[in-house]
């Protein structure tokens, strides 16, 4: 793939910004560096408070129509160079370019959904129960807003916080993952060529995250941080947010668990277990963890499942023809290693469905079977292409064990019919459940968790609440 690379500096005030050092991208496919980009400073941080601080005074003046249209016109350029944005995440992220092609879709997607939501933010207007004020709740914008997101959709990510961050009014300072700063420098670009005020959307690129974003969450003018990533560094952020009493939104990790229940049609259980498993290589805190199946289904279902599996083509995410790429990093594909083995070690049946590249981050698709509730792999959070499979009797068993976890992002439930399916979902400590099909995100929903899983709610109705404040006006009419 010879794509002409984006900017690759610092985004400050509207201008691309170089910094004192630099540092490589990788495509983890076969280790090759793609390209150097800026490593932000503690000085740049403090200048890309100082512009989003600045920026805030006039932006969050501005009329939601016109907010509106920004995020419209970076909708359109995004869609009219989707092909692009698909193959720049491939290539720094190492996923399959049609897994990609449909992240780049789902990310110019919020550009459109809060597009839509920027002319909508409503307020309420009624009499206090004695009549002695007029009761008025509006909604401003919060301020300054630090967004920090990860490496496994680069894009989606940037664009599920930018959207309502820009519909609401706010001005931002985004830190992406060090593995994929392209992506995000990219959309920066996009948002620029949108329309964006100087200083409205910063972007920081850099190898010492955690330097940098204390700088920034020390700063009082800063007034809340929207986070993508693991519950190990979320609650570090919060932490620090205690010091200022900082707004903040968590998405976090996940355990998700399927369940095949009695009843449920397999070749559907196996279809969803397919895109629930192995969206994005299986680095997805949707991803689905650990399975429970029903022990009349559970021989077909692995059988089926493990087929499947075993079909895909793994090999550079470039080419047009693979269906698993690399994993992000050789680091990230030893953790999942290290897993496979303590499984193995603890007695589980690991089957590697197919051969893999000698070089790069590479790794087989894996079937797990008799795994026991309470092991290694129905704890972790795999992040990639591993499928542990419980054997269960009882459906109260297997929502008792699916529940048992600390994360409570998203549930998979097959069942014979919708119906059956409601009903288990309902007993299900999740934010999100999705009821016989594989796939639950979409902007136009709130996507978050319970638990250790996060706080808030992304996208839907619920998405541009995270960048308001409400305010209260007690009114003699």
């Amino acid at each position: 793939m010879g794509i002409k690379l984006g900017p690759v500096d610092l985004l400050i005030d509207g201008a691309w910004t170089k910094s004192s050092q630099r540092f490589p991208v990788s495509n983890p496919a076969d280790n090759s560096v793609i390209s150097e980009v800026a490593d932000a400073t503690v000085q740049d941080a403090i200048a890309s408070v100082d512009s989003s601080h600045e920026a805030f005074k006039t932006f969050s003046q501005t009329s939601p129509r016109s907010r509106a249209e920004i995020l419209r016109k970076a909708f359109e350029i995004m869609t009219s160079e989707i092909d692009y944005c698909a193959e720049l995440i491939s290539l720094e992220n190492g996923k399959a370019l049609k897994d990609a092609k449909a992240e780049s879709v789902y990310a110019a997607e919020f550009f459109r959904w809060f597009s839509e939501e920027a002319s909508r933010i409503t307020g309420d207007f009624r009499y206090a129960p004695n009549r002695d004020k007029t009761i008025i709740t509006d909604h401003k914008p919060i301020g300054v807003a630090a967004l920090i997101t990860p490496w496994n959709f680069p894009a989606a990510m940037a664009t599920r916080k930018i959207g309502p961050a820009i519909a609401a009014g706010c001005t931002m300072i985004l830190k992406p993952a060090s593995e994929t700063p392209l992506t995000a420098l990219w959309i920066a670009d996009v948002m620029q060529r949108a329309g964006a005020p100087n200083g409205v959307v910063n972007v920081l690129t850099t190898s010492k995250s955690s330097e940098i974003i204390s700088t920034i969450m020390k700063d009082q003018r800063v007034k809340t941080v929207s986070f993508t990533g693991s519950t190990y560094v979320g609650k570090i952020l919060l932490h620090q947010a205690a010091d200022s009493v900082m707004r903040c939104s968590m998405e976090l990790g996940g355990n998700a668990p399927f369940l095949v229940l009695e009843g449920a049609n397999v070749d559907s259980a196996v279809a969803g277990a397919m895109v629930a498993k192995m969206r994005n290589g299986g680095a997805a805190c949707t991803a689905a963890n650990r399975f429970y199946v029903h022990e009349s289904v559970s021989k077909e279902f692995s059988q089926k499942f493990g087929a499947a599996l075993a079909s895909l083509k793994v090999g550079p995410g470039v080419n047009q023809d693979t269906d698993l790429g690399a994993m992000v990093s050789i680091k990230e594909r030893d953790k999942i290693v290290e897993l496979i083995e303590k499984a193995k070690a603890e007695g589980a049946n690991v089957i590697s469905t197919t051969k893999v590249p000698d070089s790069g981050a590479f790794l087989s698709p894996h079937v797990v079977t008799g795994v026991k509730h309470g092991s290694v792999l129905t704890r972790e959070e795999i992040f990639g292409p591993v499928a542990p499979i419980v054997e269960f009797q009882k459906q109260s068993a297997a929502i008792e064990m699916a529940n048992d976890t600390e994360y409570g992002l998203i549930s998979y439930v097959y069942a014979k019919d919708g119906a059956e399916g409601i009903k288990v979902a309902r007993q299900m400590d999740t934010g999100m459940v999705a009821i016989n099909r594989g796939v639950a995100s979409d902007p136009a929903a709130p996507f978050g968790g319970m638990k250790e899983s996060g706080l808030g709610r992304e996208g839907g109705f619920a998405g541009i609440h995270e960048f308001l404040e409400p305010q209260y006006f007690a009114v003699d009419l």
